[in-house]
């Protein structure tokens, strides 16, 4: 069972002519198919077709196997440097208890200092729809509360449907015991039913 390649290699290549790449990146030049492969024998090379939808088609005397390391190493290097985001949600109610603010709260300081970005819904139930200044008032405060940590992507200007929506993407990487030292001691919250 013959392997897929990406290219085409030496006898593979069925072509009249080619523009010819020499191994050191310079143009050789239109030649004929069979003076390439012999120029990329005599140097102990493969003859790889490059680019076939050109015309001529390009091909360009070099070791494919050192390419293709090359090319997956590369590869590699890119996937190491890509960061990829993580996006975490908690959901509030207008009547969210003390308690449970707190630890979604240590829950939210956590996740920033891990790189996520934090997606907060502030959902209504039935009656508390009337009183959705009562949401901002959550909202505010959470934002108030984390404005060191976290910047707002998107802050809820009106309701929609029956939550409002804001976004924190975290400012640095937080020094998560030092933060949450502090943050515990300070007890002077305000509370809101």
């Amino acid at each position: 069972m013959q392997s897929f390649r990406l290219h085409r290699i030496n006898r593979e290549i069925t072509l009249h002519k080619t523009r010819l790449t020499g191994v050191d990146g310079k143009q050789i030049g239109i030649v004929d198919f069979n003076e390439a492969i012999k120029q990329a024998e005599s140097v102990g090379l493969d003859l790889v077709e490059i680019s076939p939808n050109s015309d001529p088609p390009v091909c360009k005397i070099m070791d494919y196997g050192k390419f293709l390391y090359e090319k997956s190493k590369s590869t590699k290097e890119q996937k190491k440097k890509q960061k990829i985001i993580h996006v975490k949600e908690i959901k509030f109610r207008p009547s969210t208890d003390e308690g449970d603010y707190q630890t979604k709260l240590r829950n939210i300081i956590k996740f920033l200092s891990e790189g996520c970005k934090i997606k907060i819904t502030l959902r209504f139930r039935g009656g508390e729809l009337i009183h959705h200044q009562i949401g901002m008032k959550v909202l505010y405060r959470i934002r108030n509360e984390l404005h060191e940590l976290a910047t707002i992507e998107f802050f809820p200007k009106k309701i929609e449907g029956r939550q409002m929506t804001m976004i924190l993407i975290p400012k640095k990487i937080i020094n998560k015991t030092n933060y949450s030292k502090n943050y515990n001691n300070d007890t002077n919250h305000d509370i809101i039913n």
